[in-house]
């Protein structure tokens, strides 16, 4: 499974591949990792067909991760991927505005990697 992981903070990356490090190694996920909304545009541009899941942080600077999925949603109406929006901030506008855009899911940081490791799981 591919993932695009989207967020400004870039010792996110040195998190998920603790935390996936034997999934990582068994072949089961595989991480892409982009640090601004721009960014992850132009990864997506170019593997798009590959990319099964996408999580996005909302709060980034430049581009929102709001400002991201309503991108996404607009140059790809019909899914997949799956978009899962992160956030530290539990407000309902963002929320509200995440779901309208199309966001499947949402994960709230510091991120309960147990939880999102079932979610996975799940999607397997």
């Amino acid at each position: 499974m591919k993932i695009l992981v989207v967020d400004d903070e870039q010792d996110i990356r040195t998190l998920f591949e603790q935390r996936f490090r034997r999934e990582i190694r068994n072949g089961e996920l595989d991480f892409s990792f982009a640090y601004s909304g721009e960014e992850a545009l132009t990864y997506i541009n170019g593997h798009f067909s590959e990319i099964v899941l996408i999580l996005s942080d909302i709060n980034m600077p430049d581009m929102s991760g709001i400002e991201l999925l309503r991108r996404i949603r607009t140059m790809h109406p019909t899914a997949p991927p799956t978009i899962m929006m992160i956030t530290a901030y539990n407000d309902e506008e963002n929320y509200n505005q995440a779901k309208k855009y199309g966001a499947d899911d949402f994960l709230n940081k510091p991120i309960d990697f147990s939880n999102l490791k079932q979610k996975l799981t799940e999607s397997l």
